[in-house]
């Protein structure tokens, strides 16, 4: 059975391979498809499963699309994304995610200077060659190469964006799941630590033997295989049509404990292990824990007993990477860290009063009393960001439309919010008094991203220094595999967000996670306060949440570092005091 998820994959490929294709996000042919990926979006039921004329019947799918998908459910198959990805194979894909290098330019640099790689892009920098080309000099040459540098694409090991590789793994993990004899299919290396990137998607299977090549076969044939690299007895490595790697490894049950921890890594992690399994005369490997001369296992079955075994505590996997982790697991004072269900409130949240937000603000509060949720601040984007952002007048008819809907739903706390837009000198929307009317502020960037090292922080400064700003939002404004973030000197910003009790956002969107690992690290043994937002735009966000609270866990946060762990009326109590202190 093809999912909605599955069909949202497929449309997501088709709207970046047409956006390459047409040379414009703005063709008529992407907003179509565009249009449709909302429109499933919204559907609470899954879409392939319907007939042609049912599917047209759905707002913004028209026939073509309608057609599109009935092939997709029948032959998981997509000739005319099969043509598309034949013209515009994943090395001309990778470059359109370089700042500077949008769909036309691409194609242009394709078609004079024959580029059709990374690598390729490289020799045209070297040799100076783009400044020569239309609508291109020594400025756009000169960002384009610090573009490459900043997103670390010249190293030998190129690395797929956690945002980009999920997907992909939850669908393997989706279909191995329905093979019967399957136990179990639990994610693992990189992306199970919830790095920002991944160099493949680990995945280990625990099955019956006797469905072992089912297993292996299914993985060949997956939909979203273009090409198996390597196809064995208990492995098999596949390559998607995207260009990510896929490892699969198919174990006994009872071997899926020991097999999980080894293939999660971090690979120095593991050597610290095996190093203490040596120490007591013990043998650690991915099939269990075993005397140093004996067949039988000490553990295998789950990784708790593994640990246990070795005398440690279990370690979350966001924090094994030899960074004191050990230490701390010897010593039993690993501390509790944050998790989804920690978390009573959504500090960042927009509704279609933005220009970017899709879902109306009662569908987004309803959304948040499902998700559990005691309190949201609604924080739809200020005046000055073009084309998103509220006039003054549409603010105040925001504002008196957020009061109705927390008189019609008690049981939440609607907090009058703005994402304020922090200019380059530091300057922020509206005027001072204008800002005091809001109940919480983030103010995050979303231009200027050139600045000096010493001008960003000095505009971050200013805005820390405002008295309406509750928090920073996405600290460096990075989008993961597409844009750097800005470079600024970090102590003395989060020293001023310590000082004057400004929160630093740990955004969940998984094509951001700003703040970083090491900077929520930083920041909370500073004494800064952190809130995990889902930065939600639509009402299928709210489950970054878990994104958020699983990168705050990678910077080893707990639950007392987190403001929106607090209760509802414990949160107001520390806001209005936060107000009146400032006031």
């Amino acid at each position: 059975m093809v999912s909605n998820r599955q069909v949202l994959a497929m449309l997501d490929e088709l709207i970046e391979l047409a956006t390459l294709d047409e040379g414009s996000p703005q063709s008529f042919k992407v907003r179509a498809y565009e249009r449709a990926r909302r429109s499933v979006e919204n559907q609470a039921t899954e879409v392939a499963d319907l007939g042609l004329k049912e599917i047209q019947g759905i707002g913004g799918i028209g026939k073509s699309i309608a057609s599109t998908i009935v092939e997709f459910s029948s032959t998981g198959r997509v000739s005319k994304l099969e043509a598309l990805r034949t013209k515009y194979p994943p090395a001309i894909r990778e470059l359109t995610r370089i700042p500077g290098l949008g769909p036309k330019t691409v194609k242009m640099i394709r078609r004079e200077l024959g580029v059709e790689s990374l690598d390729d892009l490289l020799v045209a920098l070297e040799q100076q060659q783009l400044r020569g080309l239309p609508g291109l000099g020594p400025t756009s040459e000169a960002k384009i190469a610090r573009a490459v540098e900043r997103l670390g694409l010249t190293g030998k090991d190129r690395r797929t964006p956690l945002v980009s590789a999920l997907p992909v793994a939850e669908a393997f993990s989706r279909d191995l799941k329905t093979l019967e004899g399957v136990h179990a299919v639990e994610l693992c290396g990189s992306a199970r630590r919830f790095r920002e990137s991944v160099a493949d998607v680990d995945l280990v299977v625990a099955a019956d033997s006797t469905v072992w090549p089912e297993v292996m076969k299914a993985v060949s044939s997956h939909p979203l295989v273009h090409q198996t690299l390597l196809s064995g007895t208990t492995k098999t490595s596949v390559l998607t049509q995207g260009g990510l790697g896929v490892d699969v490894r198919v174990v006994a049950p009872h071997q899926i404990g020991a097999a999980i921890l080894y293939f999660t890594g971090s690979k120095a992690h593991n050597v610290r292990l095996r190093q203490l399994a040596m120490a007591q005369d013990r043998l650690l490997n991915e099939y269990g824990l075993f005397p140093q001369d004996g067949d039988d296992p000490v553990a295998s079955e789950t990784e708790e007993e593994i640990y246990a075994a070795l005398g440690m505590a279990w370690l979350p996997p966001e924090i094994r990477e030899d960074a004191g982790e050990i230490e701390a697991a010897l010593e039993h004072r690993v501390p509790r860290l944050v998790s989804a269900a920690d978390l009573l409130g959504d500090l960042h949240f927009h509704t279609d009063r933005s220009g970017d937000g899709r879902s109306s603000p009662l569908e987004m509060v309803q959304a948040a009393i499902h998700a559990g949720l005691e309190y949201v601040a609604i924080t739809d984007h200020g005046e000055d960001l073009a084309i998103n952002g509220l006039s003054r007048e549409q603010m105040e008819s925001h504002r008196r439309h957020i009061a109705r809907l927390g008189e019609r739903y008690p049981e939440i706390e609607l907090l009058f919010g703005c994402e304020l837009n922090i200019g380059a000198d530091g300057t922020l929307d509206y005027d001072l008094a204008f800002r005091m009317g809001f109940d919480w502020c983030v103010a995050s960037i979303h231009s200027y991203y050139d600045l000096t090292p010493r001008q960003q922080t000095r505009r971050i400064l200013r805005a820390i220094a405002d008295p309406t700003v509750s928090a920073i939002g996405h600290l460096t404004g990075r989008m993961l595999g597409r844009r750097p973030g800005i470079e600024l000197e970090l102590d003395p910003v989060l020293e001023e967000l310590a000082g004057r009790g400004v929160a630093l956002e740990v955004n969940g969107a998984l094509d951001r996670l700003d703040a970083s690992a090491e900077v929520i690290r930083r920041a909370a043994a500073m004494g800064v306060n952190l809130v995990v937002s889902t930065d939600s735009h639509h009402v299928s966000e709210l489950k970054r949440m878990s994104y958020g609270a699983a990168n705050a866990r990678r910077g080893w946060a707990t639950p007392e570092a987190v403001l929106n762990t607090l209760p509802r009326q414990e949160f107001l109590a520390r806001l209005r005091a936060r107000r009146e202190g400032i006031g």
